[in-house]
């Protein structure tokens, strides 16, 4: 895991507070969410969408899809990928966590195609739960490297709903709760101002200026009336998270790392 890796997954650990549930994607949304557990919120159930409720992945043995056996380590309950969405459904989760490839100013994600969606240049992995997670679940975190061809005006495919074109547009289509709540990138932690449904700077990461941000946004961002500073990974937070990975703990600490995105 890269200097980028470990802000972004220390960062979006932080968010997840204990005795809630997280409905987990497969590589930094499952290592964020297994270091909260470890670390500040041992009541956290983590929720994998193959079926597994409960999960605690072994340190140095995280999976890499939801259908591996190891991704069910000292799960409370196997259970099938039909019943995990009729729970989200219900709103029995807290909080969903997506990965994306395109992400517009109002939180809605592509992971389809990039280009022409009939002639596009390039083919993404789709879906999968994506879209049902950020229709479903109570709130949904989003976490990315910053830059200009991820942030974009207008993604080139709607895969998972944000807020749509702002404002009431979300529950007017239908969608009556939910959607994204933050953004956590390796510059920054985004968030959506409440009435216009907008994304806007809320915090930066160590090192960062507002400057470095924009120039990394293809779009306006807005800006919190109290921009606040990211606390930097502590040491402790930072040798749990290279136990789970399976990697050196004496690394140099991600703070000396420079994290612009180029």
């Amino acid at each position: 895991m890269n200097a980028k890796d470990e802000l972004m997954t220390v960062a979006a650990s932080r968010l997840l507070r204990d005795d809630r549930v997280v409905f987990a994607g497969i590589g930094l949304p499952l290592v964020a969410s297994t270091l909260a557990k470890r670390h500040r919120a041992p009541n956290l159930t983590i929720i994998l969408e193959g079926g597994i409720i409960g999960t605690t992945p072994h340190p140095g043995m995280l999976p890499s899809s939801t259908n591996e056996l190891r991704a069910a380590a000292g799960a409370a309950m196997f259970t099938g990928i039909t019943d995990i969405f009729l729970l989200a459904q219900r709103g029995f989760f807290d909080y969903g966590f997506l990965g994306v490839a395109q992400i517009d100013p109002y939180g809605n994600i592509n992971t389809s195609v990039i280009g022409e969606p009939t002639r596009p240049t390039v083919r993404l992995p789709g879906s999968g739960g994506a879209n049902d997670i950020i229709s479903l679940c109570n709130e949904t975190l989003v976490v990315t490297t910053h830059e200009p061809r991820r942030f974009v005006e207008r993604v080139d495919f709607v895969t998972s709903p944000g807020y749509l074109t702002g404002g009431a547009a979300r529950v007017e289509a239908g969608l009556v709760y939910g959607g994204p709540s933050h953004v956590v990138t390796d510059l920054a932690l985004l968030d959506f101002e409440p009435t216009s449904k907008r994304m806007r700077v809320r915090a930066l990461q160590p090192d960062v200026t507002l400057d470095e941000v924009r120039t990394a946004t293809g779009f306006d961002l807005l800006v919190h009336d109290e921009l606040a500073q990211l606390p930097a990974p502590s040491a402790t937070e930072l040798a749990m998270l290279r136990e789970l990975t399976g990697e050196s703990a004496d690394r140099e600490p991600a703070t000396q790392v420079s994290t612009v995105s180029r």
